[in-house]
């Protein structure tokens, strides 16, 4: 689903709005984000921040969520993010903006429109002497500024009201068009001073779309064209960046016309419909889905829609990928072999064009199709034979449907979780690009909060869950019903197979039993222990049946060494690019 935001609306937004807001920067804010589609704002309370939170309460449309820490509230805002198409957080001054900043910069990586607003310090100490708390000593207030700007694409320091209406539509809109995170600050005492500026309803963004150089559209399609049409057996590859680029419908346009397989990086898993009759699977180097990987690189001619090729997609860079043979689009570029590289040339109209131009070939589809074996099944258990992840990913993948969508914390739950065949709806993120652990805890709440229309089924490893734990308590008073799979083999898998040591083996928690504490019998929340398949068939037909209305957490016991043989592959081929040794001097 590719999100919107109602950009470029000319009606009047149909929010009521509190009379008790009416004119000040406060219900201005607040408005503003109900307009661009945010319904939930994650927070934690500071007191530089409380007359603001004030306002966001009193906003009809607008629902205050109270996480645990400010790295989770950050982290919700990117899930939310992720099915909403937009989304924020507020947390207070230096001590919350410090603690957020890794989740925004994991925003930014992914390319995520989160709004980050921070409660500043009262107006009238800019500019003097004093020292304030939540600060680092220093009379000079810009550290929190400075961190930020290097995750965000635009900063707003909000510490006057004559400009604060620019100011603060300015980031929204910047957020918006790029598709990246902002950041707000805001001074403690001016949310609730009415202001002409905001004695009327905001009007509407309207944002210009952009348009293609049309020369420069019409030569990257000819010479696209004309390599492609030539090629005996071209494929394409997806990226994460369609997203970005909001082209999923001219992806699907330009794939339908070309007849070529359809294969996608990992960080795309979820932006390209899996029951496409094209569709081969992943391609991710010597760990892709079997028989992907052979088609792609014997292919001559590859079209790959929105790349990013860093170490972990490439497999510590061993992809046998020929730049000759190549075409990258990206969202506002297209470069063709070692030719061209044509700029202001935006992927949707690309691809749109393009699919007008080429000539039907199926040859390497066909030729997938007379190599392709179907995926065996995992060996028969044993009665009582301790349960393996094989087994596990096979009832998840009976699970899924167009009403459930998976989180795949980072792990080896990038590596099973990517071999689930998505059906027709379902969603699926992770975060591929920053690779933060932890992350799905709090993506998991805010990605729930938005998709209130699925159920989430979150798998996370007990060494990521240690991270970030907190925030289960959130989602028990959201009244969420996410099913999560705590998959506890007793420490940092993904690093053991990178480079394993004493620090990978983690202090073993009784996960389920902390989860009863934090759930201390307020709101819906069930429970357990899973050892063996018996068990595991058992609890997932409790989660789905009797206990389908509640959050259900379910931990289960794994041998440390059972991962997935992707990881055992990759994890070797990234140890080997993380210690080659340095060029000579």
């Amino acid at each position: 689903m590719e999100p919107s935001f109602g950009i470029g609306a000319t009606t009047k937004p149909t929010t009521t709005v509190s009379s008790s807001s009416t004119g000040s920067l406060g219900g201005h804010l607040a408005r503003r984000l109900v307009q661009i589609g945010v319904k939930d704002v994650f927070s934690v309370p500071g007191d530089f921040n409380l007359t603001l939170l004030d306002h966001l309460i009193a906003e009809p449309g607008l629902n205050l969520v109270g996480c645990c820490n400010e790295l989770n509230a950050g982290y919700a805002a990117d899930g939310y993010a992720r099915a909403k198409g937009v989304g924020a957080c507020v947390v207070t001054f230096t001590v919350g903006g410090l603690s957020v900043l890794n989740a925004i910069a994991g925003a930014y990586s992914e390319n995520l429109p989160v709004i980050c607003i921070v409660g500043g310090p009262n107006s009238n100490d800019y500019g003097t002497n004093r020292i304030l708390h939540h600060t680092i000593g220093s009379s000079d207030f810009s550290q929190e500024l400075q961190c930020f700007r290097t995750v965000t694409c635009a900063q707003a320091v909000v510490n006057n009201l004559e400009d604060a209406h620019e100011l603060i539509d300015t980031a929204i809109s910047t957020a918006l068009k790029e598709s990246k995170p902002v950041y707000i600050s805001i001074s403690c005492n001016l949310p609730a001073i009415p202001h002409p500026t905001f004695a009327r309803e905001p009007v509407p963004f309207f944002i210009t779309p952009v348009a293609s150089n049309q020369l420069g559209l019409e030569a990257a399609v000819e010479e696209t064209a004309k390599l492609l049409n030539k090629a005996v057996k071209p494929v394409i590859v997806a990226g994460c960046k369609l997203r970005v680029a909001k082209a999923q419908k001219a992806f699907l346009e330009f794939a339908d016309a070309s007849g070529y397989p359809i294969a996608i990086m990992p960080s795309a898993k979820g932006l390209v419909p899996e029951h496409h009759p094209n569709f081969i699977g992943t391609y991710w180097g010597a760990v892709s889905t079997n028989f992907v990987g052979e088609i792609i690189e014997s292919a001559d001619a590859y079209i790959f829609v929105g790349p990013i090729f860093n170490d972990y997609s490439s497999v510590g860079y061993s992809l046998l990928i020929k730049k000759e043979k190549s075409i990258i689009v990206q969202p506002n570029r297209v470069t063709i072999g070692h030719g061209p590289s044509l700029g202001w040339v935006f992927m949707a109209d690309f691809l749109s064009a393009l699919a007008k131009k080429l000539k039907k070939n199926s040859t390497a589809l066909e030729n997938y199709q007379r190599i392709f074996v179907p995926n065996g099944v995992p060996l028969k258990y044993e009665e009582d034979e301790p349960l393996r992840v094989n087994i596990l990913f096979k009832h998840i993948q009976e699970m899924l449907s167009g009403e459930t969508a998976v989180i795949a914390e980072t792990g080896d739950s990038w590596f099973n979780c990517q071999k689930l065949r998505l059906p027709e709806n379902c969603g699926y993120e992770f975060q591929m690009q920053y690779g933060s652990i932890g992350w799905s805890v709090g993506a998991t709440l805010g990605y729930a909060q938005a998709a209130k229309d699925k159920r989430v089924i979150a798998c996370i490893g007990d060494g990521s869950f240690q991270v970030t734990a907190q925030d289960i308590s959130t989602m028990i008073r959201c009244g969420q019903t996410t099913i999560i799979f705590l998959i506890n083999n007793g420490g940092y898998t993904i690093e053991v197979e990178i480079h394993d040591g004493p620090y990978n083996v983690i202090k073993n928690w009784d996960y389920t039993g902390l989860v009863n504490a934090i759930h201390n019998n307020e709101g819906k929340c069930w429970t357990c222990k899973v050892r063996t398949e018996e068990e595991l068939v058992e609890a997932i037909a409790t989660a789905t049946g009797a206990h389908k209305d509640s959050l259900c957490f379910i931990e289960v016991f794994v041998h440390k060494d059972d991962t997935s043989k992707e990881l055992l592959e990759w994890g070797s081929r990234v140890s080997a690019a993380n210690s080659r040794p340095p060029n000579p001097q």
